[in-house]
């Protein structure tokens, strides 16, 4: 190894273990944990029809409700800092590679990349939110006016329909890999009890479970919108949640689904505490 090389490494290794990249993940993992909390709480309003009719189970209605509260505005800001700081650990990744021995791999920096250009645009979201010019549109006016916009574009049903499908293989990813508890490989927990360890796996497994179902059937919509080119069929969050009660479980899948998301958001911050980074 040269001295370069040997620099390099050295680099890389601080990075990986330095406690940049570590308060940057926990910072990261605390505001996504607060978000999907806060819009679980909302949809299970939804769905006993306790929330006002202008209610959003999404980001933005999450942001909202965390808006009125003492201090609303100083949290919101401080959850789009979150995010940011999301973005730049997923980046580090990506450029630096990610904890673990295969974290070095080219598909291991290629999905943190995704996750750095995901997390961007969502902390670009809420700062907008943050700085009174992102509100003005739900997150499901959001999600009809970029596909009506992708879909004027050369090709766009073939890029929004590949886009519905990516999503939808997104969700049925995360489900699966919920199920196999992947997640446990991130996590250094081998100190704790059997009880806090079986907690946190519950956690992982029935947040993923809704997190999956929502990413699948919203990709689902976005391939339905790029067939019949019509924006109005892409649902948002808020719109994809609603359907759940159009089936015939009714508003109890809904609740199953929205209890799921304040799960991930639990164990966002149980990840927060014990994730390797």
């Amino acid at each position: 190894m040269t001295a370069g090389e040997a620099a390099r490494e050295g680099v890389r290794a601080a990075s990986k273990g330095g406690t940049a990249r570590g308060v940057m993940a926990r910072c990261g993992l605390v505001a996504r944990g607060l978000l999907y909390v806060l819009i679980g709480v909302i949809a299970v309003r939804v769905a006993f029809g306790e929330s006002d009719g202008g209610e959003e189970a999404d980001r933005t209605g999450a942001l909202q409700e965390l808006a009125d509260k003492p201090f609303g505005g100083v949290l919101v800001w401080a959850v789009g800092i979150g995010l940011v700081c999301m973005t730049l650990w997923r980046l580090s990744e990506a450029v630096l590679g990610a904890a673990g021995p295969d974290g070095d791999k080219a598909g291991k920096r290629l999905a943190s990349a995704a996750r750095a250009v995901f997390y961007g645009t969502v902390a670009y979201s809420v700062l907008s939110f943050a700085a009174g010019s992102g509100g003005g549109q739900s997150g499901d006016e959001q999600s009809r006016d970029v596909t009506a916009r992708a879909l004027e574009l050369p090709g766009g049903p073939w890029w929004v329909g590949a886009a519905g499908v990516g999503i939808a293989i997104g969700g049925v990813v995360i489900a699966v890999q919920a199920v196999r508890r992947t997640f446990r490989k991130h996590l250094a927990m081998a100190r704790q009890p059997d009880g806090v360890r079986k907690a946190v796996e519950v956690l992982g497994v029935g947040g993923g479970l809704a997190r999956g179902a929502v990413f699948a059937v919203a990709g689902g919509f976005v391939v339905h919108s790029a067939m019949s080119y019509d924006p109005a069929k892409a649902k948002g969050v808020d719109d994809t949640l609603r359907t759940f009660t159009e089936t015939p479980a009714g508003p109890w899948l809904l609740v199953a689904v929205a209890a799921g998301f304040v799960l991930f958001g639990l164990f966002s911050w149980a990840m927060a505490r014990w994730r390797r980074v």
